[in-house]
């Protein structure tokens, strides 16, 4: 057998979440969010993303409303949220746990539009330092995560990684009008009891968007 085909079965054997897939949210005006599973930096098919079934009940809020009102469409999901502010989501139960190579894993998922707020109000979020501004912090927790990993999608799929400095910021280079999408993930590692399984690290994924 060849080694290519070794390493596809490998990768077909792993019990693991859809690589490259991210929760995002996407908001014109002050319409309804729309919330997305998928992949941030393709068009998003009239039927969804293969996994975007999984997402089933995302928890979402904007500001003091905690109960906001969902509707299944097609390829996403539709959030009913008042006026403006910004919108956050987040949802542990998209995959199950999966055995990796140190251990049982889970992935949990946050996402926010707009950018009009600078409190942190998810687990792990990107914070403008200024409303409306095109530098954000990084946060895990309400503390700064520096050097890691930020990619920026840009209006046309312009796409490029940056790392955070240290103070865990990081700026938005401004490619023309349209939709800017920031994504980034921690790995938490620690024991903790997701549904019924004891996991050993939680890879937190985080993402924001807005629009100029």
């Amino acid at each position: 057998m060849t080694l290519w085909k070794i390493t596809a079965l490998a990768a077909l054997a792993a019990p693991m979440p859809a690589a490259a897939h991210e929760v995002w949210v996407e908001r014109d005006a002050s319409g309804p969010a729309r919330i997305y599973l998928g992949e941030p930096n393709e068009a998003v098919p009239d039927a969804g993303d293969p996994e975007f079934p999984r997402l089933k009940a995302p928890k979402v809020s904007q500001g003091t409303n905690k109960a906001v009102a969902t509707v299944r469409r097609a390829n996403h999901i539709e959030a009913a949220v008042p006026g403006g502010g910004d919108v956050r989501v987040q949802d542990d139960a998209i995959f199950d746990p999966w055995k990796g190579r140190e251990g049982m894993q889970a992935a949990a998922y946050y996402a926010r539009a707009g950018r009009s707020e600078t409190s942190q109000a998810l687990d792990f979020e990107f914070v403008p330092v200024a409303p409306n501004a095109d530098r954000f912090s990084l946060r895990f927790r309400g503390q700064p995560v520096p050097a890691s990993h930020v990619t920026i999608i840009a209006p046309g799929y312009w796409q490029k990684t940056f790392t955070s400095d240290a103070k865990g910021e990081v700026d938005v280079p401004l490619k023309g009008d349209g939709r800017y999408l920031l994504s980034a993930s921690h790995t938490e590692n620690a024991e903790k009891q997701v549904g019924d399984v004891a996991v050993s690290s939680v890879i937190h994924t985080t993402t924001l968007t807005f629009s100029r």
